[in-house]
């Protein structure tokens, strides 16, 4: 820790250049909106999610929550070699997120979002 601040992970450092990236697209497009899996899932579950979605029951809750709100995960993906279960259920609700972010159907946090050089900021679900 430097003046009380802890560090970053290598994980955490590694994604610096994809969110730059990101931050400069959205600067320019509009059609950019940030969403986060947890936050989703909290969305359609109605409550935190009581288990880790590393978890057995974790996961299969997800893929119930998913299932119920129309996106069926298929229980065999042969094609994705190296992709592990919990990245293809965040990738699902995020497409759940974006279909409500289409249909003006989406919730910010905050809410309302906050305002940055006319961007609205904040996690859409």
């Amino acid at each position: 820790m430097a003046l009380g601040a802890p560090k970053l992970s290598r994980q955490a450092w590694a994604l610096v250049p994809r969110i730059a990236e990101a931050d400069a697209l959205a600067r320019t497009d509009r059609r950019v909106f940030e969403v986060h899996p947890e936050v989703s899932f909290r969305q359609l579950h109605g409550a935190p999610v009581p288990w880790s979605k590393k978890s057995w029951n974790g996961l299969h809750l997800r893929h119930r929550l998913l299932a119920d709100a129309g996106i069926v995960v298929p229980p065999e993906l042969p094609d994705v070699a190296g992709v592990v279960s919990d990245d293809v259920v965040d990738a699902a609700v995020a497409a759940w997120s974006a279909r409500r972010i289409a249909a003006g159907t989406a919730r910010t946090f905050p809410d309302p979002p906050e305002r940055c050089d006319e961007r609205a900021i904040a996690i859409w679900c």
